[in-house]
């Protein structure tokens, strides 16, 4: 009887089902987003894209998309092609806090997984302290293993796409088409040096701003 258990639970742990946990991917990205944030020495220098990173945690569509938007750096010195953390959605912040991973509902294929986190915490007068920031990973199965095929930051509600957003960059080299930027209104002219929400850069200031995050 011992034995027949024994085996049980070793071809319960050993199924597909939870070899192809959805989170695992989502977990090693948000690993390394947590220590980048508390500038653990162990992970200087790393990216969310490093080549073994790549290889491995997104699905072959991702990877090739950031490969070609990485031909185009925001400088030449630069290693790829964002000058923010795509994960925070922002350049500024502190050490991430309340991280929650939950998996949501497959669909066509897609498992959403919805992590939330607060970034803001060490600033103790900005009145979105203790906001709670949203991202999405859609993630696939590919070749036998969980994969992430698509990044959505949430900003006032809505979704983006980080597969979109590499997409333009590799398709106008850097730049933001001319039919996509907004024209200037007589408010726009009105005050020309109003600034963006810092945690939500618009997509073309995305590309050009600097590379390292600014952390408190």
């Amino acid at each position: 009887m011992y034995k027949a258990l024994v085996a049980s639970f070793l071809l319960l742990i050993g199924s597909p089902a939870l070899a192809s946990d959805p989170q695992t991917p989502v977990k090693s990205v948000m690993d390394l987003a947590v220590a980048l944030w508390y500038d653990d020495p162990k992970v200087e220098g790393q990216d969310y894209f490093d080549a073994s990173r790549l290889d491995t945690l997104y699905a072959k569509s991702f990877a090739d998309a950031y490969r070609d938007a990485a031909k185009h750096p925001i400088y030449d010195e630069a290693s790829g092609p964002f000058g923010y953390d795509v994960i925070t959605n922002g350049q500024d912040g502190c050490p991430l806090k309340e991280v929650n991973i939950t998996t949501g509902a497959a669909n066509a294929g897609v498992t959403d997984v919805k992590v939330t986190f607060k970034l803001m915490t060490c600033y103790d007068d900005d009145p979105n302290k203790d906001a709670i920031s949203e991202v999405h990973f859609d993630v696939i199965d590919e070749n036998g293993k969980p994969v992430i095929s698509d990044i959505h930051r949430i900003t006032d509600g809505k979704p983006d796409s980080l597969l979109k957003e590499m997409q333009d960059i590799a398709k106008n080299g850097g730049e933001m088409p001319q039919d996509e930027e907004d024209s200037p209104t007589d408010q726009d002219q009105a005050a020309p040096d109003q600034t963006q929400d810092k945690a939500a850069p618009a997509q073309n200031e995305k590309h050009n701003q600097a590379q390292e995050p600014a952390k408190k």
